[in-house]
């Protein structure tokens, strides 16, 4: 019974990697990871290695982040100065 467990979770994701035909690899491993993918099956299902997924994941958040103001980083005077 678990065997036909493994089969439906394959076929899913072919599917929806088909879906995602058009998309870069890196936006592929984003959605993967949201539905619960470990970054092992997503480079199994990706053709690529984990730490080439982890290593695309944090880069791409790293550059999503907000960057701080110019007010904010203006630094301020030290006592003394």
């Amino acid at each position: 019974m678990a065997e036909n467990g493994t089969r439906t979770e394959r076929l899913l994701a072919l599917l929806v990697l088909r879906a995602m035909n058009d998309m870069p690899a890196v936006e592929k491993a984003e959605q993967l990871e949201r539905a619960g993918f470990t970054h092992p099956e997503i480079a199994k299902l990706l053709g690529t290695t984990a730490h080439t997924i982890a290593q695309g994941l944090y880069s791409r958040r790293k550059s999503e982040k907000p960057k701080p103001s110019a007010r904010a980083r203006v630094k301020t005077k030290r006592k003394g100065s």
